[in-house]
């Protein structure tokens, strides 16, 4: 005889699913809000820890394979929302749920080009993603996302305030110095004029909801690094590198000045790790050395998010405006499994502040 079906039934079911990112089953997530069963259809409402895009289709193929072994011969809607972000407490940016800064603690090694193809990877799991490109000594994103030489909108409002719009290419919301000024200015800005322009961007930009900004900072961990980490309010920091030991040292500063004014650190991803020559794919060179991105991200308790290769073809799609990620290629693969990890850490983070936030309601 065939079990009745019931809401209840249902929901101790589905409740034991792991949402994998967070190590938590459904139930203790507080996740599903709703299951009802009409006729020969069940419908299932899950509410997920942000941003949800890459969980999605895995937590769906789970309850899809629950309900078929505990209520065979019933049609199942899965539907998904986010969880709400309270950003109440944000004097600027509100419509943000995620800022990330990408940093390097020295120039030349590919963190706006690193920043490019985070956006494109984001992007294309259907995240809302926007660029803010604070480097002021040398703007890249303009060229990275063939945006070069493209002014930025402004318009001044009824109460006379000055709001300014981002360029968008690929479904990418690009903010750049670039677009404000000339590279040979740029490099001589200084002083009051340099905090000014950097106000601009994030106070005077009218973003738009989005899931993600990247926050691309000037290399080096200097006053104006620690000025604007102060000021904006990130999620958390991703740090670039190169594998050789001088590179290292910078990251070792970089680490300290976001845990000096107490910036979670994502993770350390580590560029031009290695090279394939094409015409000998069996062959793999470490130029700069070799591990030293994993070795730094011990040593300092910090997740490793992955090695990226050095790559003809992904210099060449930032010099041409198109990031490499939009690619179907081998160095593609390896942006989108990094932002993979960036993700999961990103709600590993928001899960965990939530959490603070009930435990204090608690108390």
């Amino acid at each position: 005889m065939n079990k009745t079906i019931t809401e209840d039934i249902l929901k101790q079911e589905l409740g034991g699913i792991t949402d994998t990112d967070l190590g938590h089953s459904l139930n203790e997530l507080d996740s599903i809000k709703k299951i009802k069963i009409e006729n020969n259809l069940i419908e299932v409402y899950l509410e997920l820890i942000q941003p949800i895009q890459w969980s999605v289709q895995k937590i769906n193929d789970a309850c899809i394979s629950v309900l078929t072994s505990v209520a065979p011969g019933y049609d199942s809607e899965i539907s998904f929302s986010e969880k709400q972000v309270n950003n109440s407490d944000r004097q600027i940016l509100k419509n943000v749920k995620n800022i990330i800064a990408i940093a390097s603690g020295k120039g030349g090694v590919g963190k706006s080009a690193v920043t490019s193809n985070l956006a494109g990877a984001l992007s294309l799991m259907g995240a809302k993603v926007g660029v803010l490109d604070g480097d002021v000594y040398g703007p890249s994103q303009p060229t990275m996302f063939g945006l070069e030489k493209q002014p930025i909108n402004a318009v001044e409002s009824p109460d006379g305030k000055i709001i300014a719009y981002p360029n968008e290419k690929y479904d990418i919301k690009v903010a750049s110095m670039g677009f404000i000024l000339d590279r040979d200015e740029a490099a001589i800005v200084r002083g009051p004029m340099l905090a000014g322009y950097f106000s601009m961007l994030f106070e005077q930009i009218e973003w738009g909801p989005l899931d993600f900004l990247l926050f691309d900072l000037p290399p080096g961990t200097g006053d104006i690094q620690l000025t604007l980490t102060q000021k904006i309010p990130l999620t958390g920091a991703v740090i670039v590198t190169t594998p050789q030991e001088i590179s290292l040292a910078d990251v070792r500063r970089s680490i300290a000045m976001f845990r000096r004014v107490n910036v979670d650190i994502l993770g350390i991803v580590e560029n031009m790790s290695y090279f394939i020559p094409p015409d000998m794919p069996d062959k793999k060179y470490h130029i700069f050395g070799q591990g030293g991105g994993q070795t730094v991200a011990k040593e300092s308790n910090i997740n490793f998010l992955g090695e990226v290769p050095l790559d003809i073809l992904m210099r060449e799609g930032n010099d041409s405006g198109k990031p490499i990620v939009f690619e179907n290629n081998a160095q593609a693969g390896v942006f989108k499994n990094i932002t993979a990890k960036l993700v999961k850490e990103v709600r590993r983070l928001n899960y965990s502040k939530l959490e603070s936030v009930e435990t204090q309601i608690s108390i």
